[in-house]
């Protein structure tokens, strides 16, 4: 790796652990500069805007996110076990150590619902293609005779993102002790649901 791929790969790592936490927006080029040792324009070189540095750190958490939950959970066998580790990577995501502050996404989601522009379309088209994996998943389930035949994929998707929304919720802000459980029981109903 370059000397200025290091450095770009560093930025990235202080901007996603500092998103993470602040949002987006708590993430300034100023900040970003100083803790790289980097003067403002030579942060600039690596990303011409703030926006693109934006878009950058949304793609390197979709990067590890990918290698993290989705690589690994595709390498369990077809239908249900996928379905399983893809969920419970899921929920470890939201305690990866890069991002102190939960998932980068679910802060990302709440700060960019209402604001137009090139970061919310690209955190609208990522967490599309995580929903259409999910969709994907529930279809094979279904091939492999694990789910039954008439299983809408859309709603499964839909059900499922609402549980981990929920454990988010649960285990970030209220610092329930229970959260893990009560996803995991809730995954067993709606997979109970589900069944051929």
């Amino acid at each position: 790796m370059s000397k200025g791929a290091e450095t770009r790969a560093a930025i990235l790592d202080e901007a996603l652990s500092r998103a993470s936490v602040h949002g987006l927006g708590g993430v300034t080029i100023g900040e970003l500069a100083k803790r790289a040792g980097l003067s403002k324009s030579g942060l600039f070189a690596h990303f011409k805007s703030k926006e693109q540095l934006d878009i950058a750190v949304l793609d390197e958490a979709r990067d590890r996110f990918v290698a993290g939950v989705i690589a690994p959970a595709f390498r369990a066998p077809r239908g249900l076990p996928r379905i399983r580790a893809l969920f419970q990577r899921w929920l470890e995501w939201d305690a990866a150590g890069f991002q102190p502050g939960g998932c980068l996404f679910m802060a990302a989601a709440m700060e960019l619902d209402d604001q137009p522009g090139p970061a919310r379309d690209h955190l609208v088209a990522t967490q599309r293609d995580w929903i259409e994996a999910l969709q994907q998943a529930a279809r094979i389930a279904v091939e492999e005779g694990h789910f039954r035949a008439d299983l809408d994929v859309e709603q499964w998707a839909y059900e499922l993102w609402g549980l981990a929304l929920g454990y988010h919720f649960y285990h970030r802000l209220l610092r329930d002790p229970r959260a893990l459980a009560r996803a995991e029981r809730a995954l067993e109903a709606l997979l109970a649901s589900s069944a051929a």
